[in-house]
């Protein structure tokens, strides 16, 4: 079988030093971001995608991002799904559910 050719993730990424999670800085159109990966194993509460607006539960892997260019807070880190961080700059924003 054919292997799919494969972005050289070294190119955009820069991994982090230390910590608990696989963490890089990921530079983008959009800026430059911090993603960190969460386990599922680590993954406790449920947080609602920006990407799709669905909900991450627990015990589900996903990452979290933040801005890497500004010092923010705990607000401003957001749980994404994996395919829907790698997909945002291939769609518009999706409308928040009420």
């Amino acid at each position: 079988m054919p292997r799919r050719h494969r972005k050289d993730p070294s190119q955009d990424a820069r991994p982090l030093g230390g910590g608990l999670f696989d963490q890089r800085v990921e530079s983008a159109s959009d800026g430059d971001w911090i993603v960190r990966r969460i386990p599922a194993a680590q993954a406790t509460k449920t947080y609602r995608c920006p990407g799709c607006d669905h909900e991450i539960r627990p015990g589900v892997a996903h990452v979290v991002v933040w801005s890497a260019e500004e010092h923010g807070t705990v607000e401003d880190r957001r749980h994404w799904h994996p395919a829907c961080w790698s997909a945002r700059s291939r769609r518009g924003p999706t409308p928040k559910r009420r």
